[in-house]
């Protein structure tokens, strides 16, 4: 099957440009791309119609669009897309015409929009259900945690989407875990989108151009993962004028600059940075009377780059990157003893992209990819003094993934009933799931590593957009998707399908099916997606995880030109899923992958297979969710509910028997309001309610006393590790069935005020938002307590009696934030 593909995209790269050559009299083509007035930036999903009928198309991920008619003296075509005003354009209909077309920014013109008739792809009219798109614009008016815009939280207000602890921005799509998400940032994957342990995500909104998260239905040119795709572009710079825009917040501050490389703008840049200054706010803390010192601190930054170069009307070049990194450091000198303790973790990625379009139906893009995550801890203690011999421990672990991938998309539009997309991607995957060097003056130096492993995961698709008839809209496809490690060889065939059936005008059915393979993982025994957690390979000995899913749903565009109705839409979806070959970490292990009970004093020539460590299983999830959005006008914002159940089973853990994850929530609801009070005031608020977690607590407590023979004098300051290895006393704890308790429901209410000022050559914003309006104590973790009274008796003995107590704790209470953004 994979020759017969190869061959099928090998004829069409080589033929299809001489039969597009030549059309026939009775038809003409039309093409070109769309841009913003004032910028040139290329705008994705532009629909391109001709007004009163449902001929028409929309423009790709690169702002292009091709439109084959029927020969015609005059037609006119409506170019329309939310937050700008619609445009028509008069032409003639004998031969083929490449466009230049720009939209300006604003708000929508009612007698125009009467005119074009819509201002944005109807839901009900394209066969893609599971599929949201969140405009920038909203992104940055929703009320924020200390200020900072975070797509990832906007993202958790969608039904389907669970989230993870208090204030976190984990992502749980339709029962799947945080692994299960493929985040793509300018085509490049982002293994790790987390700032401060999951608070704030890695991407600034100022830098991004779009956001769209697919959930279901997935589409054959998506492959890689089970629960959903995330993709993310970002703005390709200003190629008209130098424009910039930032902020000041509590604890960060950005910055974002793009404009123009040439003098006949044919290229731009674009550069954004952002830095939190937590550690000059922590930092240095002197403790007074303890004979030494003691300082510490925190921070983050992220800084985005873009350039681009249109080379002629028939080739473009796109170089873009991220890079970002969280660090977390303590230093204490304390009479004879010096400890340093590091902690950091970080993201890099690079895109090199080119456009060529082959003729007015023919359009692809190449591009070369890089992604590398890193993990890292450190710890050190020196101690010195007279009498004693200087002794140093020294702990070093890391892990981490790089990628490298090579991929090609081809568009091909031979008519509006047809819009076909063949492609194929190729990833270099390397993975180094553990290292630690430990160097200990009593045991000498010891070396564990896990051996780095190299895999080659690929995909090759075919999909085709097809309309039969004015009522049914059809998208079809397959990839072939596999993995090389070593000498074992994955080929999984995935079809996908996804069909609507129009009711009426503005109402449609809609069903979908994918399958989906996953051959990379995510080791957590969180379930929070930590940085410590590990990301390991499918082996011979691990299998690809797979998921199948179908959906049925309805989408309504109720239309119209009321201030109510314009860009009000609705869907409703239910869906089933099955999960298969889900990995897991065994009870007990850790992620250090130093924990063996046959040999609690490792050796240098000793080896660790995190394969040994792990167990499979599967898992379930089904339910329903409602979405009622609008996009446009004075009120704006949506409402989202999800009705769901999950249920994970592994033959090694809870004895065999289905438990719920932590991310189960029975009912999950959103609602999110935007409202510009006046022309330069807008007013927001989200109220959330999500059914609490389930969680595994302990019934009971056991004190198990330490044995200290040859207890090494290192520190585990950030994480946990078994007294197998270093022999530390612990409390020891009697569990119950996994996940058996339910946390407290979580709700809050955040509110937002914006004061906008227009000057001569820049805008500037004061935002005034309150997190957790009404003082909502949530669960962030529970704890058992136990605190010991004594009583004297009349005899005079004294009884001591022990009271146990769940006590349950939060971080988050009311938290009220300014921030000044501006623009120039």
């Amino acid at each position: 099957m994979r020759s017969v593909l190869f061959a099928l995209l090998y004829g069409l790269l080589l033929k299809a440009p001489t039969l597009i050559a030549q059309p026939t009299p009775s038809r003409f083509t039309l093409s070109g791309y769309v841009r913003e007035t004032g910028s040139g930036e290329a705008l994705t999903g532009v629909n391109v119609y001709l007004p009163g009928t449902t001929t028409g198309t929309t423009t790709n991920a690169y702002g292009f669009f091709s439109l084959t008619l029927p020969a015609q003296d005059s037609l006119r075509l409506a170019f329309s897309l939310v937050g700008y005003q619609p445009t028509l354009r008069h032409l003639g209909g004998r031969k083929n015409q490449t466009l230049a077309v720009t939209l300006t920014p604003g708000q929508t013109l009612a007698e125009v929009d009467i005119k074009v008739g819509r201002t944005e792809e109807k839901i009900s009219e394209t066969p893609q259900m599971s599929r949201i798109d969140i405009p920038i614009t909203q992104i940055k008016k929703i009320p924020a945690f200390l200020g900072e815009k975070d797509v990832l939280k906007v993202i958790q207000l969608m039904p389907g989407v669970q989230k993870g602890s208090e204030g976190q921005t984990g992502i749980y799509v339709r029962g799947g875990g945080p692994d299960q998400n493929l985040i793509i940032l300018d085509e490049a994957v982002v293994y790790n989108a987390n700032h401060l342990f999951g608070f704030f995500s890695v991407f600034n909104g100022d830098a991004l151009r779009s956001v769209e998260l697919t959930k279901g239905g997935f589409p054959a040119r998506y492959g890689g993962r089970l629960s959903s795709v995330i993709e993310l572009t970002m703005k390709e710079g200003n190629k008209e004028k130098l424009h910039g825009e930032g902020g000041i917040g509590l604890i960060a501050s950005r910055l974002v600059l793009e404009g123009p490389l040439t003098k006949n703008k044919k290229a731009s840049f674009l550069i954004s940075a952002r830095r939190t200054y937590l550690d000059v706010i922590t930092a240095p803390i002197i403790r007074a009377g303890s004979g030494g010192t003691s300082s510490g601190g925190y921070y983050f930054y992220d800084l985005n780059a873009k350039a681009n170069y249109d080379l002629n009307d028939h080739n473009k070049l796109f170089v873009s990157g991220y890079f970002g990194r969280d660090r977390f450091y303590s230093r204490d000198a304390l009479a004879a003893t010096k400890l340093e303790n590091g902690l950091y973790w970080g993201n890099a990625t690079g895109t090199l992209r080119w456009n060529h379009l082959f003729s007015p139906k023919l359009f692809a893009n190449l591009s070369l990819t890089y992604s590398n995550y890193r993990f890292g801890v450190s710890s050190d203690e020196e101690t010195t003094g007279a009498g004693q011999l200087d002794q140093r421990y020294s702990l070093r672990y890391s892990s981490g993934i790089r990628d490298l991938a090579l991929k090609y998309d081809i568009d091909f539009y031979p008519n509006p009933a047809h819009s076909v997309r063949v492609g194929f991607q190729s990833t270099y995957h390397r993975f180094t799931p553990s290292a630690l060097v430990l160097t200990d003056p009593r045991n000498n130096r010891l070396e564990d590593e896990v051996d780095k492993t190299d895999v080659l995961e690929s995909g090759l698709y075919a999909e085709d957009t097809w309309r039969p008839t004015d009522r049914w809209r059809l998208n079809g496809g397959l990839r072939l998707s596999s993995l090389v490690h070593r000498n074992r060889q994955y080929l999984r065939p995935e079809p996908r399908l996804s069909v609507a059936y129009t009711l009426r005008p503005g109402l449609s059915v809609k069903a979908s099916y994918a399958l989906m393979n996953q051959y990379v993982h995510l080791l957590s025994n969180t379930g929070i997606g930590l940085p410590t957690d590990l990301w390991v390979p499918t082996t011979d000995r691990v299998r690809p995880q797979q998921s199948q899913q179908v959906a049925l749903g309805i989408a309504h565009d109720f239309g119209g030109n009321t201030a109510f109705t314009r860009g009000l839409t609705l869907t409703v979806e239910g869906y089933y899923k099955t999960l298969r070959h889900i990995i897991s970490y065994r009870e007990g292990a850790s992620f250090l992958l130093v924990d063996d009970p046959l040999n609690p004093k490792p050796s240098t020539d000793r080896k660790i297979s995190w394969e040994d460590n792990v167990t499979a299983g599967r898992g379930e999830s089904y339910g329903a969710e409602f979405l009622l959005q609008k996009k446009v006008g004075r009120f704006s914002g949506w409402t989202g509910y999800t009705l769901s159940w999950t249920q994970w089973q592994f033959a090694e853990l809870n004895g065999g028997q289905p438990f719920f994850p932590r991310h189960d929530r029975r009912h999950d609801i959103s609602l999110v309001g935007i409202y510009e009070l006046r022309k330069r005031t807008t007013l927001s608020g989200t109220w959330v309610y999500g059914t609490g977690q389930a969680l595994t607590l302990p019934r009971a407590n056991y004190t198990a006393l330490p044995n200290r023979t040859n207890r090494p004098n290192v520190y585990s300051t950030f994480f946990p590790v078994s007294s197998s290895f270093f022999d530390f006393g612990r409390v020891v704890q009697d569990y119950g069935p996994k996940n058996s308790f339910r946390a407290e429901p979580y709700h809050r209410f955040d509110l937002s005020l914006q004061f906008h000022k227009q000057k001569k050559r820049h805008e500037r914003t004061w935002e005034f938002s309150v997190y957790n309006l009404y003082n909502r104590r949530n669960p962030f973790f529970y704890q058992l307590d136990s605190r010991t009274s004594s009583q004297s008796l009349p005899n005079g003995s004294t009884t001591y009696t022990t009271e146990t107590k769940l006590r349950r704790y939060s971080v988050f209470p009311i938290v009220p934030s300014v921030s000044y953004n501006f623009s120039f």
